[in-house]
């Protein structure tokens, strides 16, 4: 077991999580709803069912939305 970088956006922070994880898992933990963010690990965005590693960097970024009027 090992420890992975997490950056936070909106607001700005880091965070270490423990790792192997589930990026499921890993937002419960962070008390953050999945339908809100992307996840991105080393600059791929990765789906909720995917393995977190140690040494791995992961970014959670929300989700915005827009439109034309």
């Amino acid at each position: 077991m090992g420890t992975m970088l997490v950056r936070l956006r909106n607001p700005n922070r880091e965070v270490h999580a423990d790792a192997p994880v589930l990026v499921s898992v890993l937002l419960e933990r962070l008390d953050i709803n999945r339908e809100s963010v992307l996840v991105v690990r080393n600059g791929t965005i990765v789906p909720g069912d995917e393995r977190l590693e140690p040494d791995d960097v992961v970014e959670v970024r929300p989700v915005i939305s827009g439109g034309s009027e």
